[in-house]
C-alpha cells in the first residue's frame, strides 16, 4: 500500500494527478510545492482566458530553404544567396522571394520569425519541431525514423487530453486533434515510414490524432519526382475523400446497422460490467463512446465534405493536396477541432518535397514556392474574410532549414540540412502582422538577436490556448511532468 499525506491508495495506478504533486512537493520527486499547486490549479481549466479557440499547424516537411522563402539575402555572395531575386511586400523592409508575390500582398497578417533554432540538424527533428522535445533514444527500425512509445507527446495530443479532461464523460462529435491529408510518412515510400513527433507517445494512444488517408495515383508521375506527387499536381474530387481512418464503414453498413452492431457488443460486455468501472477500462470505454459518436456525427461527416465548398474558394486555395488540405483544415477548424496539423509530405524520396539537396531551383520555382503561395495566403484571406483569423493561430514552418552554402553544380543544385537558423511564419490570435521577428547574421546561418527555441514556440501555442505552458501532465505512471522544456512564449509578437 502507498500513503501519500495521508491518502492511502492500492497501486500506482489509483494515485490521483493531485496526490503525486503533492507528494512532490514533500521532497519524494525533489519539486516545489507551491509552484507545482499553482500550476495544477491553472490545468484543472485549460482554455480559459485564450487568445485562440484553435490552432492550424501547417507542417512544411523536409526543410523550406529560409533563403528561398523569408530570410534572402541579396547582398550575400552567389554561393550563399542562392538562385532568386527578393520582391517587396506590403511590409516596410520585410523582402521575400520573388516567387510568393501573394505571401507579399498579405504580409500585413502575419509575422516572420527568422530565428527558429535547434540542434538535431536531420528529419528526425520532426520530434522536436512538433513536441518541443529533444528526441528520446528508442528502438526506432532500420531507417531509424519511426515513432516510438516513449515519445514526447505532439502539441495536438496534449490538446486532446485537455479536450477529454474538460469533456468528461459526455461524448464529442469531433476530435480534439486531426492530422490532414495523411499521417506523416505515410504517403512517403508506400507507407514504410512512421514518422516521430506526431503521435502522443507515453501520454496514452486514446491522445493521438485522427487523421485522413489520402492515396497517391499508381503508375502516375509527377514532376521533380519519380512517382506520383498529389502535392505537385491538381488533384480530382474522387481522389480528395477526405476520411479518417477506421471510421468510413463500406456502403452497405447503415448507421441503423451500425446501431444494432453496437447494442449487440453492448450485450456482449454487459458480464465486464465491474472491471468497466475500473480507471483505466473507464477510460477505454469513454474513448470508444468518443469514437462512435465521431463515427455517426453529422457534423464530422459535413466538415469533411469539402465538395460543399465554392469552387472559386476551391481554385483559389490550389487544386493540389496542399492546397485543398488546408481549406480543410479550416473546415475542421470551423466545425470545432482545436488543433489541426496540416502536413506537405515527402510522397517519394528527398526530391519530392521540401528537402532540396538537389533540384532546388526548378522544384522551388515550378512547384513549392507557387503551392505554398497560393495555398497559404488563401487561408490567410479566407479566415480573415470569415472572421476567424482573430481565434486562429497559424503557425507555418519546417523542421529545419537549409544550409547558407548554396550547391550549384550540375545535377546538384541544392542545399543541404540546417538547423542553427529557420523561419516561422505565425498568423492570428493577435499576432502583430506585418512584423518581423529576430534577425539572422548576414547569411542567415545563426540568430543575430531573438534566437527562439522549439520550447519557445510549444510554449506559445499552448499559452495562446490558455494552456499553462509553465504547468504540467501526468506520464503512465501519474507523475508530474512539465509541459515545456523551459520554453518562454514569445509575448512580443502579440499586439
Amino acid at each position: 500500500m502507498l500513503n501519500i499525506l495521508g491518502s492511502t491508495r492500492s497501486d500506482c495506478s489509483s494515485v490521483t494527478r493531485r496526490g503525486w504533486i503533492k507528494a512532490g512537493g514533500a521532497g519524494l520527486f525533489g519539486v516545489s510545492l507551491p509552484k507545482m499547486l499553482a500550476a495544477e490549479e491553472l490545468q484543472d481549466a485549460p482554455f480559459s482566458g485564450a487568445r485562440a479557440k484553435s490552432v492550424l499547424f501547417v507542417y512544411l516537411f523536409g526543410g523550406p530553404s529560409q533563403l528561398e522563402t523569408f530570410d534572402m539575402k541579396p547582398d550575400a555572395p552567389s554561393t550563399v544567396r542562392g538562385p532568386f531575386s527578393p520582391i517587396d511586400s506590403r511590409t516596410p523592409g520585410m523582402r521575400i522571394c520573388e516567387h510568393l508575390p501573394m505571401l507579399a500582398q498579405n504580409s500585413d497578417k502575419y509575422c516572420v520569425v527568422r530565428t527558429l533554432n535547434h540542434s538535431q540538424n536531420d528529419h528526425n527533428a520532426s520530434h522536436i519541431i512538433q513536441t518541443g522535445r529533444p528526441m528520446p533514444p528508442a528502438e526506432r527500425g532500420p531507417a531509424r525514423v519511426n515513432a516510438a512509445p516513449n515519445d514526447w507527446p505532439a502539441m495536438g495530443s496534449v490538446v486532446e487530453y485537455f479536450e477529454r479532461k474538460v469533456a468528461g464523460n459526455s461524448l464529442r462529435t469531433l476530435p480534439g486533434y486531426a492530422y490532414l491529408p495523411n499521417r506523416h510518412g505515410q504517403i512517403q515510400l508506400d507507407g514504410r515510414y512512421d514518422r516521430l513527433g506526431q503521435y502522443a507517445g507515453w501520454l496514452g494512444n486514446e491522445n493521438n490524432a485522427l487523421a485522413t488517408r489520402i492515396h497517391k495515383k499508381a503508375g502516375q508521375k509527377s514532376p521533380y519526382c519519380s512517382s506520383d506527387n498529389p502535392y505537385y499536381r491538381d488533384c480530382d474530387d474522387d481522389e480528395l475523400s477526405f476520411q479518417f481512418e477506421g471510421m468510413n464503414p463500406p456502403d452497405c453498413v447503415t448507421i441503423d446497422r451500425l446501431d444494432r452492431r453496437r447494442s449487440l457488443l453492448d450485450q456482449f460486455e454487459a458480464g465486464a460490467e465491474l472491471l468497466a468501472k475500473s480507471q483505466s477500462l473507464s477510460g477505454y470505454e469513454a474513448a470508444r463512446g468518443s469514437v462512435w459518436n465521431m463515427l455517426t456525427s453529422g457534423t464530422l461527416r459535413d466538415a469533411l465534405d469539402i465538395r460543399r465548398e465554392p469552387t472559386s474558394l476551391r481554385d483559389r486555395y490550389g487544386r493540389n493536396l496542399f492546397g485543398q488540405s488546408l481549406m480543410m483544415g479550416r473546415r475542421m477548424i470551423e466545425a470545432g477541432t482545436r488543433f489541426v496539423t496540416v502536413i506537405w509530405d515527402m510522397s517519394d524520396g528527398a526530391a519530392s518535397g521540401w528537402d532540396s539537396h538537389n533540384g532546388l531551383t526548378g522544384s522551388l520555382r515550378d512547384c513549392l514556392l507557387p503551392g505554398l503561395d497560393r495555398g497559404l495566403s488563401a487561408l490567410f484571406e479566407d479566415l480573415n474574410e470569415r472572421g476567424m483569423l482573430d481565434e486562429t493561430l497559424v503557425v507555418a514552418c519546417g523542421e529545419m532549414g537549409r544550409t547558407p552554402k548554396f550547391i550549384n553544380r550540375g545535377a546538384n543544385d541544392g542545399r543541404d540540412h540546417w538547423s542553427y537558423c529557420f523561419p516561422a511564419i505565425m498568423a492570428g490570435a493577435g499576432v502583430q502582422g506585418g512584423t518581423m521577428y529576430g534577425r539572422s547574421d548576414k547569411h542567415a546561418a545563426y540568430p543575430l538577436d531573438h534566437p527562439v527555441s522549439c520550447p519557445d514556440l510549444t510554449a506559445t501555442i499552448f499559452q495562446s490556448l490558455g494552456i499553462d505552458p509553465h504547468g504540467f501532465i501526468p506520464d503512465r505512471q501519474g507523475r508530474p511532468v512539465a509541459l515545456t522544456d523551459g520554453g518562454q512564449p514569445l509575448d512580443a509578437i502579440f499586439a
